[in-house]
């Protein structure tokens, strides 16, 4: 027999969870649920890759709300994994036969870090690290002082090279860019990045395509990409992640970019299903088009948009796309629409601080700062509304 509520989340991640607290907020009636395969309540995962790892918060610090909030919401944590879904009754079946029947349903499935197709990535000691149980699994493999190779030099693998030299271990990075997050940030944001990497001792290898991942006689794993030979008991793929959209396209839905096409509301194309979050491409009506984005701050939001869509009011998703990356003791705050840029300069500020803008079609697109608060602000407001480039 199947139970039939208001509003089905599927995901526990920010998505969901501010899907939830927005339909509640904005009237929405009847049951909630929300499904979750980590079988624990929504928590912050930019943590897990910088104070959590390093060992400086606890996981009790982590969950977004605590458990009170589900009773005072009247909101179900429902622990399975979403195995079918059927837009045509408005039907969820769950792992072990479990069926939930909705009036509206958010996508909120997330993503899942990607592991590079070569020789030895899906050995048991090449780790990747998005979840609770990822770290838990990673530092329960790590002794005092083992080495350990990160592969990928985006934000994720820098501040998990940061993290983990913090820890006591050797730390050596492998990338094919020549600069860490390079193709983002261009070179003179870049080589910032490097020189504190630097300092944390970091080990950098940049410029080479990891070619295989082999055991070697010790028990440790020697990372091969072209004349590098890099080796530690831990590997660990920071290669980016992919939108978990199996669920959507056993559904019927149509894939775009990789991800399931909403309009400014969170709406699909199914009837009374919404997307949101890493799942979801989204259309920005400040940007004028749809936008894939995998930052945390914009899963909220579009949540939160989802939410409201889904209990009857207005809502749309306007906001610039950005987030926050510490590594070591160095905050970055970025913006920007994310589908590129074809100048950028940096500005000095003295005492390691900068701003550097990024141009594109004669309009600012993008900023990242560095202990320089008010260019942030300023700067989402530039991007916004289309402010020239000079």
């Amino acid at each position: 027999m199947s139970e039939e509520v208001g509003l089905l989340v599927v995901g526990g991640g920010p998505a969901g969870l501010s899907a939830a607290r927005a339909f509640r907020a904005a009237g929405g009636g009847g049951a909630v649920a929300l499904v979750t395969d980590e079988h624990r309540m929504p928590y912050n995962r930019p943590p897990l890759t910088k104070e959590f790892l390093r060992g400086e918060s606890s996981e009790d610090e982590l969950p977004i709300e605590d458990e009170t909030w589900l009773a005072d919401q009247d909101v179900r944590l429902v622990s399975g994994r979403a195995v079918a879904l059927d837009p045509s009754d408005r039907s969820l079946s769950l792992s072990g036969g479990r069926e939930l029947r909705y009036q509206s349903c958010v996508l909120a499935t997330g993503a899942e870090p990607t592991r590079l197709p070569v020789p030895g990535a899906d050995h048991p000691a090449v780790r990747v690290i998005r979840t609770l149980d990822h770290v838990r699994e990673l530092t329960a493999r790590l002794r005092t002082g083992d080495p350990v190779v990160v592969i990928g030099s985006g934000f994720i693998g820098c501040e998990i090279a940061a993290s983990l030299r913090r820890r006591g271990h050797e730390v050596t990075l492998v990338s094919d860019e020549t600069e860490p997050n390079v193709g983002r940030l261009d070179r003179a944001a870049a080589e910032r990045i490097h020189r504190w990497l630097d300092e944390e001792g970091v080990q950098l290898h940049l410029g080479a395509e990891v070619e295989q991942i082999a055991s070697i006689a010790d028990g440790s794993l020697e990372v091969r990409a072209g004349a590098v030979r890099a080796t530690g008991k831990v590997v660990v793929m920071a290669a980016g992640v992919a939108p978990r959209t199996e669920l959507a396209v056993a559904a019927g839905l149509e894939l775009s970019a990789g991800a399931v096409p909403v309009d400014a509301s969170m709406r699909t194309a199914g009837d009374s299903l919404y997307a949101a979050g890493d799942v979801a491409f989204a259309l920005n009506t400040s940007a004028g088009r749809r936008l894939r984005v995998e930052h945390w701050g914009d899963a909220l939001g579009q949540g939160e948009v989802a939410g409201q869509s889904a209990a009857g009011q207005p809502a749309e998703w306007d906001a610039v796309p950005g987030f926050w990356s510490t590594i070591g003791d160095h905050t970055l705050k970025y913006s920007a629409w994310g589908d590129g840029f074809e100048q950028s300069r940096l500005e000095n500020h003295g005492d390691g601080a900068f701003t550097a803008w990024y141009g594109r079609d004669a309009k600012i697109v993008g900023v990242l700062t560095h202990e320089a608060d008010e260019d942030y602000a300023r700067g989402r407001e530039l991007i916004e509304r289309g402010a020239p480039w000079s």
